[in-house]
């Protein structure tokens, strides 16, 4: 059985460091880039959580699917949840840092 990652996003998504500058992008572009990246990697939670629903509607139904693989598709989708939701926090608390700083 292959082992899969877990991960909200994928590293191909992650521009690679290189000698090379990379191109500039306007403030538009790099907030559009930004929104798509979080739209990402917001659905990929949301994919890992509907797999875990229909993995237990198959087990609930009596399906051919074993214990074990319900039990890790939970789980992934546990962790990518809780990842994204620590992730939410920390963002928020620098934006409130940020915020507290005086000009």
């Amino acid at each position: 059985m292959a082992i899969e990652s877990i991960s909200l996003f994928n590293p191909s998504q992650i521009n690679p460091v290189s000698s090379t500058p990379a191109p500039k992008m306007s403030s538009a572009e790099a907030q559009e880039s930004f929104g798509d990246f979080l739209k990402s990697a917001i659905d990929s939670v949301n994919e890992s959580q509907k797999a875990s629903d229909v993995a237990t509607e198959k087990l609930i139904r009596g399906e051919d699917i074993e214990l074990h693989d319900v039990m890790i598709a939970s789980q992934k989708a546990s962790i990518t949840l809780n990842a994204t939701l620590e992730i939410r926090n920390k963002v928020i608390e620098a934006y409130q840092e940020i915020m507290r700083m005086p000009v």
